[in-house]
């Protein structure tokens, strides 16, 4: 208990209520989403076989597949409505590439995230310390920025192809006994997709928080501190150069206003000195 109250005295949790950390957790949180709602998936659809001789119908075939979607090693059993044989009948697809890097994506965003939040409060110090912290979070979150994208955009794209792949109606067609006319083929009911739409959802949040927060990671960075550091001398030094303008022209100012006065008086001496003469002779 002493440990944990020193490392919780030691603390700084005053960063979440920054973007930097509060945007940290939230991709916690949303990593966990993403992989729970992809890697936990099992769905079922059922179809129905209705043989011309009744006692061969199967009218609730039950089909069950899951994470990671690999269809094409998913089987159930089909009548065939000759005999009293049954057919092993298989799924088509293998959409496992995409759904499990997404979840890798999703596991390793977890992972970093819960890291750096951690390094946040209670390494503060050292992650700021040679501006080497910094840098790797700012590679890092620009790298999985672009993965989830990636992850993304490839999982969407699978999941509308598994859909298709288990649809009942295309299923039936893998059927030999729904081929025939003279039996009847239908759909009991297909899978239950929102818990797969809402990991595509959920991917797509991941890549819209890491792509925000890599503005407020970079201005942790020298780099930002480098321009700003930069833009103040500029502007400090635009600043002087205006001040010493104002100084010149107040100076020049000065300067014409003190000879035009001089000038205006100099101009009134000389006028009185020959109207003063000129004056008299009149009135001699």
């Amino acid at each position: 208990m002493d440990t944990a109250d020193q490392l919780v005295s030691a603390g700084t949790f005053h960063v979440l209520k920054l973007p930097l950390g509060f945007i940290r957790v939230l991709e916690w949180l949303f990593a966990i989403f993403a992989f729970a709602t992809c890697g936990g998936y099992s769905g079922q659809l059922r179809v129905s076989v209705d043989c011309m001789e009744k006692a061969r119908s199967n009218l609730s075939i039950g089909i069950d597949f899951a994470y990671p979607f690999r269809l094409h090693q998913v089987s159930f059993e089909a009548p065939a409505c000759e005999g009293i044989r049954n057919e092993r009948v298989f799924l088509i697809g293998d959409f496992s590439s995409s759904a499990e890097f997404f979840v890798t994506i999703a596991v390793f965003a977890f992972l970093y995230s819960l890291t750096a939040t951690i390094v946040y409060i209670f390494f503060q110090n050292k992650y700021r310390e040679n501006n080497r912290g910094p840098l790797i979070d700012f590679i890092v979150t620009v790298v999985f920025s672009f993965m989830w994208l990636v992850s993304s955009s490839a999982w969407a794209k699978a999941l509308s192809d598994v859909k298709t792949a288990t649809d009942p109606d295309e299923v039936q067609l893998l059927i030999s006994a729904c081929k025939v006319h003279s039996n009847k083929c239908g759909s009991v009911h297909g899978p239950h997709w929102s818990g797969l739409n809402t990991s595509v959802l959920f991917g797509f949040l991941n890549f819209v928080l890491w792509a925000g927060n890599i503005w407020f990671v970079f201005k942790e960075t020298g780099w930002h501190k480098g321009a700003s550091r930069l833009a103040d001398g500029a502007s400090e030094k635009q600043a002087g150069t205006f001040n010493q303008q104002q100084t010149y022209n107040q100076g020049s100012f000065d300067q014409s206003g003190s000879y035009n006065t001089q000038g205006n008086y100099d101009q009134a001496s000389e006028y009185s000195q020959v109207g003063g003469p000129t004056s008299y002779s009149n009135q001699m």
